[in-house]
């Protein structure tokens, strides 16, 4: 996942630190260098980081971090503060037009994900009350149109295109918002051609486009695999079209971080939207100071709240919270808990979003929870007897291997089910205590009891 490894190599930086009563200036200096080479590292642009790293050093001696009570903890606020500012400083919103329709033209290079982005923004300003259409502009990609209208079908969202060959892409644009007027909508989002690198031909096209339908927004969608050459892309989009936001895309993948610390301090375009998935829903707002503290593993509960009570079943989570008080948890509860929480997102990501929970985050990495993952282990559960589901430490071997026979699996696969049922166990109850003893700290979540 994005930032993942920046907040191991940052938390050993601050490790040092912790636990001191007093720290000197030297020790200051060592856990910054630390920091220093986690962002290089993170491909974090070079001025950028040695700009951070000048500041924090600045605020840390003005704020007399060597005579706090806490100066581990002083110092870690202050790179919150700094990482926050970094990352744009406050939410960057939609400008919404008082006047339907608002205009969205989003523009990029072949392959960052524009198409599916589209789908995904639609989704998304459909939740805030929104009407929107989109409009398939991009006439020379190979079966571009046709990728807009299969998307549109899925999320049920009308798709303008002129299938035309030759049709001109500024007359496309055009066209689409005379049709959201007819029609009443009031979002519309214009997929615009990319190419496989920055040209003029391309450029000149966006620019007459922009000129033609003046668009409310201009959204770079950008991919942040691609580490520094994300920030060189949004400068030479900036420069030629004038950016009002930036949406990073495949932020669940390998992306190192650095594309995302970096555009706001060298473009100063704001980051307004990152993929978290490949489904449609897979768009999250992106919030500097929340990411700050996911980074630094502070947490990040407003958004896990979000996603909690738009994706979950509020009597079920009673429900399941009654069964983790009483400890009747079966794995009957595991597979329903189960179902309750992929609709969260990753597991990853939800621990991410927890203070502390790094090293939870490494022992459940394996514990997947796909569609497929589930299936099997619905079909392992519905093999065994309400017996055998309510307390699986009657599972012998003979047992397991009628189970294992029964929903086409393996012993071992069975095993592995049991062993993983006992992990969520654990850490439930885990959560449970912590929640007890740290009251206020940790939002009343469904696992949590």
């Amino acid at each position: 996942m994005a930032f993942e490894n920046l907040t191991h190599k940052l938390q050993e930086a601050f490790a040092s630190l912790k636990g001191k009563g007093k720290i000197s200036e030297d020790d200051v200096n060592l856990a910054l260098r630390q920091v220093r080479f986690a962002l290089l590292e993170a491909d974090v642009n070079f001025a950028v980081a040695k700009g951070f790293i000048t500041r924090i050093k600045d605020k840390a001696l003005g704020e007399e971090v060597f005579g706090s009570l806490n100066p581990a903890q002083t110092v870690i606020k202050i790179v919150n503060d700094e990482l926050t500012e970094l990352l744009g400083g406050t939410e960057s919103r939609i400008m919404i037009s008082p006047k339907a329709p608002t205009i969205i033209m989003l523009v990029g290079l072949q392959g960052a994900g524009k198409t599916t982005t589209a789908g995904k923004l639609s989704v998304h300003l459909r939740k805030q009350g929104k009407n929107p259409m989109l409009v398939a502009a991009d006439v020379y990609r190979p079966a571009a149109i046709k990728q807009l209208q299969v998307v549109g079908a899925q999320i049920d969202i009308p798709v303008f295109a002129n299938e035309t060959p030759g049709a001109n892409p500024v007359e496309i644009a055009k066209a689409g918002i005379e049709e959201a007027k007819r029609l009443f909508k009031d979002i519309v989002i214009i997929d615009t051609a990319g190419r496989l690198a920055i040209d003029e031909t391309l450029m000149d096209e966006l620019a007459n486009i922009k000129r033609e339908v003046k668009p409310h927004e201009i959204l770079l969608v950008v991919d942040a695999m691609i580490g520094q050459d994300a920030v060189g892309t949004a400068e030479a989009f900036n420069n030629y079209l004038g950016l009002d936001g930036v949406i990073l895309t495949k932020m669940d993948g390998d992306a190192r971080g650095g594309a995302a610390l970096s555009i706001k301090a060298v473009t100063g375009t704001p980051i307004k939207f990152t993929g978290t998935s490949e489904k449609m829903d897979g768009l999250e707002v992106f919030h500097p100071d929340r990411m700050a503290s996911r980074i630094l593993d502070l947490g990040d509960f407003k958004t896990l709240i979000e996603n909690v009570q738009s994706s979950i079943d509020e009597e079920e989570a009673k429900k399941m919270a009654e069964k983790m008080a009483k400890n009747s948890f079966t794995l009957d509860d595991f597979l329903a808990q189960m179902n309750q929480i992929r609709k969260l997102g990753p597991l990853q990501n939800l621990l991410g979003m927890l203070p502390g929970m790094g090293k939870l985050k490494d022992q459940l990495a394996g514990f997947d929870l796909d569609n497929k993952e589930v299936r099997q282990i619905e079909a392992i559960i519905k093999s065994m007897t309400m017996a055998e589901r309510t307390d699986p430490n009657i599972l012998n071997g003979s047992r397991r291997k009628r189970i294992a026979a029964g929903s086409g699996t393996t012993v071992q696969r069975v095993n592995q089910l049991i062993k993983q049922f006992e992990e969520a166990r654990k850490f439930m109850k885990q959560m449970q205590s912590m929640s007890k003893g740290k009251k206020g700290m940790f939002p009343k979540l469904p696992f949590m009891g």
